[in-house]
């Protein structure tokens, strides 16, 4: 996880001044990836730390535009909320995927 936090950290030092629509959908698409093979049953508090972390990164990557920033936690919390996803697991617990019945 401390990787991934720092390559994020290193490409919104490069996209810092993209429009933050265009850096919200680009977090969303990222984020989504990581839950999407990490979001396994009982790691819901990586996720959501994960989340937090990534949502901070913005945030302080947001400050740095501008000596005139107005990147309060509020408003840093509501595009957080309009981009990027909540976690939740995704995958079931192994004895619910595997249990497959056929018709015959």
């Amino acid at each position: 996880m401390r990787a991934k936090l720092k390559d994020i950290k290193v490409e919104l030092r490069r996209r810092m001044h993209w429009p933050i629509p265009k850096q919200g959908k680009w977090l969303e698409q990222l984020v989504k990836g990581h839950f999407g093979y990490f979001a396994v049953p009982t790691n819901i508090r990586a996720l959501t730390a994960f989340r937090y972390r990534v949502i901070d990164l913005w945030r302080r990557s947001l400050r740095r535009r501008s000596q005139k920033d107005d990147a309060t936690w509020e408003r840093i919390a509501e595009l957080a909320n309009d981009y990027l996803p909540k976690p939740c697991n995704l995958h079931p617990w192994p004895s619910v995927r595997f249990a497959v019945s056929h018709p015959r």
